[in-house]
């Protein structure tokens, strides 16, 4: 965990902008692990250089900046963009199609998947805005309600971790898997709550 420990040195040298900025880069695709920076921003507030809960604010806007200035950006300069150099290394024509693979099989739910896909976010956020798939406010509403799951967890587990670096490392091995689990609940939920909603109105329409 040397880049954990590093971060955290970074970020209790420069406070809330410098892991905000770091956040920044991760949504634009930079090699740097976003469970990992939010980890550390929660360390640094364990070890009494911040607030947790303005971290988590923090953590939370520059998350979803970065994200939607990723789908932003493909939205505006559409497939052009692929032809950028920086994008053309997060996003080569290969996992380009690759992604518009996953969106025919899993629809704007993978708006809500891809949080949780390390090393795939950037390249679905672009792809989503170039191809227009899904409208900025249902991707902002998708991949909000991911981070809302994300965020806390990993900016909270380093704020109780701060001074059990074993306990910590732990947990941040396992994070993933449980992050995994505690999506696929709620996307469960929602999609019956949206199914019993679908039913509802049908019902609804065929009494009138």
């Amino acid at each position: 965990m040397d880049l954990l420990e590093r971060l955290v040195m970074l970020f209790a040298e420069n406070g809330y902008a410098s892991v905000f900025i770091a956040l920044l880069l991760c949504g634009a695709g930079a090699p740097l692990p976003e469970d990992i920076t939010l980890v550390a921003g929660g360390v640094i507030t364990g070890l009494g250089y911040g607030n947790v809960h303005i971290m988590f604010a923090v953590s939370m806007v520059g998350v979803l900046l970065g994200d939607a200035g990723m789908f932003l950006l493909g939205h505006h300069y559409g497939a052009r963009i692929l032809q950028w150099r920086v994008v053309a290394r997060v996003l080569t024509p290969e996992r380009y199609a690759k992604v518009q693979e996953k969106f025919e099989r899993y629809g704007n739910r993978l708006m809500f998947i891809a949080r949780f896909l390390p090393g795939m976010r950037t390249a679905v956020y672009i792809t989503a805005g170039t191809t227009h798939r899904v409208s900025f406010m249902r991707f902002f509403m998708l991949d909000g309600l991911a981070a809302l799951i994300s965020v806390p967890i990993w900016v909270y587990l380093g704020y109780f971790g701060a001074n059990n670096h074993e306990w910590l490392v732990m947990w941040i091995r396992r994070g993933q898997s449980s992050l995994w689990a505690l999506g696929g609940i709620l996307l469960a939920v929602v999609l019956v709550l949206w199914w019993r909603h679908r039913r509802r109105v049908a019902r609804e329409s065929a009494g009138s």
